[in-house]
């Protein structure tokens, strides 16, 4: 018998391979927190089931291990159900459902509940993701952000980042928010002023379910033009301590979760990147290496108050690798990219306190960024005239926020307020080459301002449920200048609709104004005399939406929807050395909007959504998304161009299908026609004195955005292995992006011609003899995954 036979025969019995599983949780009030008993749970197209007990709590236990729905009903609440819960054998999975209470009298009629949740405030743009559609979603690599990709509205990247770009917004326009408190940086290598970078921070292995929203943003929710993406994180086991290992496509993980005490738990992980080995060994001229923290307590000293803390946070540095400069494209890269070094974190509290009709929440944290940029001429840091650039910053958030949510004579009602001070500090030595010739830029800034807002909304059914109504209303305010201090400035009404033609198809609508802060970069710019230069002449962005849609709800776990939308900006911030909107800006790395501006931008996007989204339905899922889109800004001529992010079809087809034995395989196809760029001032870029600054073509504004990409379309597969033990589980996975190698003709990059000493050529015209580079992005990148929990 051969040694790895007997290993096997004698590990496998320790190991013990489980057959069954089961499912615990509590029914309650999504309101007041009050237990449900005698709340039917079940799992969906199974017999599989159990009733709460007096406390709301049921167990579901003898079930084969697998992927299910499970389904609550309760008399005189809406149907909830939770989909694709993985149930394994080492424990028992966990299930909570916050039921809803219906409006209308049961001796009324009353529209069949549907399967996929709407909220009254948002019948429109906004979808609901599970945690297993993050898991194994290919191409995704767990990162929530690229997730995110597959729905309508989104324009996919191409390159090593994940900026979230939504119905034609910039990344800045985005606001993200965990378990209810707001987290500003949620990449690792974040674009200050901006909000996207090449890998997420959060641990998916925290997250519950996403919900974003691409339009009809809740009145609670503020300084946010394009999306709002609240994540809903589980809470920590309260019988056991746990344990999981990951090891994925760039980093390795760990994570614990268990009791503190029989009414608190916690959840903590960290993680680190192994990156900087890959790219070191395979020649890039680049070293990224990032880690990060995150953790969340919860405590219930009793039914009507829960306390939470959560907190997040990384650090990152961007190396060259000045031995990789073997070939030209590496040289190119290692003579402009600088050196990054960068952190941040949020910690926040939350007291909610249940009443008998309503609960109020109380949100405190505290966010704080810190960035610092360098460049020396030829990476030569030894003289002190050869640097470039020394960009030092800090961003500092405090935040108090009061909400209350309830429920009074079939109307719900929430109202509320918050305050915020905000520090930053930015010591900056930067030459610059700009269209109205070189500039030298050395100051040191700091700024202190408060924000203020107050909010509130209401909503009702009618109809015996078929017509819903939501009105609400926001103000926001910032003492930064006297235009912005005042809240009548910044009204921001917003009002959605909703009526059910039948059991299956509604039709959906929502407009609103909102506002949104420019960045503090460019708050916070100073001149070479350290006056605030653009204090006097910036205010709010705005942007009004008009949303509306179709809804067809399936009798399969599924449901189409057909959207039209349109978004109207004004106030955009105007950059002053590059005669360009701030909006055209945020998808590379470093800062954005550190320069003289004025709130003089406008632009317009609009479009058509279709999507197909199959919920776990005989084993399988997916989703089928369209984007038909126009985003242009005004020119200084008084014509519209496009901006950055008018790419204008987008096409994604993500499906997959549950096997038998835990094995599962998906696949995603996904098409995005080419975006615009600015094609290089050659002449400009080539002058001896502006290319020893800047090392790289500069854009002709002149001719914003009057090349395109190419189109580009990539494929990405997954498998999933999952093995259930009495004492652990394992998933191993092989995920592969662009399978076919699909390549994007991006924006040309411009480099000098050097003789055999490395000086540059000087032409007859004095300017630097050039090659035009080519810019290809795409390659085919294979990942193997595991995945074990104790």
């Amino acid at each position: 018998m051969k040694p790895y036979t007997v290993l096997i025969a004698l590990v496998l019995p320790l190991l013990g391979i489980s057959q069954t599983a089961s499912i615990k949780g509590r029914v309650y009030n999504s309101i007041n927190n009050e237990p449900l008993p005698f709340a039917n749970v079940g799992l969906q197209g199974t017999p599989y089931g159990a009733t709460t007990d007096i406390d709301g709590n049921y167990v579901i236990t003898n079930i084969p291990t697998g992927l299910y729905n499970v389904v609550a009903s309760y008399l005189g609440y809406d149907t909830k159900v939770v989909y694709e819960v993985n149930v394994g054998g080492n424990k028992a999975a966990v299930v909570d459902f916050d039921m809803v209470e219906q409006s209308q009298k049961l001796d009324e009629v009353v529209v069949q509940a549907q399967v996929f949740e709407k909220k009254e405030e948002a019948p429109v743009s906004m979808r609901t993701i599970g945690v297993n559609e993050i898991e194994r979603n290919p191409g995704g690599n767990r990162d929530i952000s690229r997730v995110i990709q597959t729905l309508p509205g989104v324009i996919p990247t191409v390159s090593f980042r994940n900026d979230l770009i939504v119905r034609g917004g910039a990344p800045n326009e985005n606001r993200y928010y965990l378990d209810d408190i707001e987290v500003p940086t949620i990449n690792h290598f974040s674009t200050q002023g901006a909000s996207g970078g090449p890998v997420g921070m959060i641990n998916v292995n925290f997250v519950r379910e996403v919900e974003f929203f691409s339009g009809a943003f809740p009145a609670n929710r503020g300084n946010a033009l394009s999306s709002v993406m609240e994540f809903k994180q589980k809470t920590g086991d309260k019988e056991r301590h746990n344990f999981q290992a990951t090891v994925g496509a760039s980093d390795f993980g760990i994570m614990f979760d268990g009791p503190i005490s029989p009414k608190a738990t916690y959840m903590v992980s960290v993680r680190r990147s192994y990156l900087q080995f890959l790219f070191k060994q395979i020649g890039l001229p680049f070293l990224p290496i990032y880690n990060d923290l995150q953790f969340k307590i919860k405590y219930e000293p009793n039914q009507k108050s829960h306390f939470t803390i959560i907190g997040i946070g990384a650090i990152d540095n961007f190396e060259l690798n000045l031995d990789a400069n073997g070939t030209r494209e590496q040289r190119f890269i290692l003579n402009y990219l600088p050196v990054n070094e960068q952190w941040n974190y949020t910690r926040g509290f939350k007291y909610t306190r249940f009443h008998e009709k309503s609960y109020t929440n109380f949100i405190l944290s505290r966010s704080k960024l810190n960035n610092s940029t360098v460049k020396y001429r030829n990476n030569d840091d030894s003289e002190p005239g050869n640097k470039i650039l020394d960009y030092q910053s800090q961003e500092v958030e405090n935040k108090l926020r009061i909400e209350n949510f309830g429920r009074w004579g079939g109307y719900n009602i929430s109202f509320g307020g918050g305050l915020e001070n905000i520090g930053f500090t930015n010591q900056t030595y930067n030459q610059l080459a700009t269209p109205f010739g070189i500039r030298e830029f050395d100051f040191n800034s700091e700024l202190s301002y408060n924000k203020y807002a107050v909010f509130g909304q209401i909503g009702r059914k009618f109809k015996g449920d078929r017509l819903v109504l939501s009105l609400g209303m926001r103000m926001d305010g910032a003492d930064y200048n006297p235009s912005m201090a005042n809240l009548l400035k910044q009204f921001s009404p917003r009002f959605s609709a909703s009526y059910q033609l039948n059991e299956r198809i509604a039709l959906n609508f929502n407009t609103g104004r909102y506002f949104q802060l420019p960045p503090n970069t460019v708050l916070g710019f100073r001149n070479n005399e350290n006056e605030l230069v653009n204090q006097n002449r910036l205010g709010y962005i705005r942007s009004d939406h008009v949303v509306g849609g179709l809804e067809w709800n399936t009798q399969t776990n599924s449901r189409i929807t057909l959207e039209g939308f349109y978004k109207r900006y004004t106030n955009y911030p105007f950059l002053l050395n590059d005669s360009i909107s701030l909006a055209n800006l945020g998808s590379d790395f470093g800062v954005i909007g550190n320069g003289p501006a004025e709130s003089t931008s406008s632009g317009r996007s609009y479009g058509a959504e279709l999507l197909y989204q199959q919920k776990l339905f005989k084993g399988f899922y997916g989703i089928m998304s369209y984007t038909l889109l126009w985003s242009q800004f005004m020119a200084p001529s008084g014509n519209y161009l496009p901006s950055a992010w008018d790419s204008r079809h987008i096409l994604s087809l993500t499906a997959g299908k549950k096997l038998k034995k835990n094995w599962e395989i998906g696949a995603r196809w996904w098409m995005v026609t080419g975006a615009p760029y600015t094609p290089i001032d050659i002449a400009y870029s080539t002058r001896p004195e502006v290319w020893d600054i800047t090392r790289r073509g500069l854009p002709d504004y002149s001719r914003l955005n009057s090349e395109r990409a190419s189109n580009f379309q990539q494929l990405d597969m997954r498998i999933d292995k999952k093995f259930f033990f009495n004492r652990f589980t394992l998933n191993l996975y092989f995920d592969v992006q662009n399978v076919f190698g699909s390549s994007l003709a991006a924006a040309p990059n411009l480099d000098v011609d050097l003789d055999e000493n490395g000086n540059p050529l000087v032409g007859p015209d004095g300017n630097y003899e050039y090659t035009v580079l080519e810019n290809s992005l795409g390659n085919t990148l294979p990942t193997v995954g595991i995945i074990i929990g104790i």
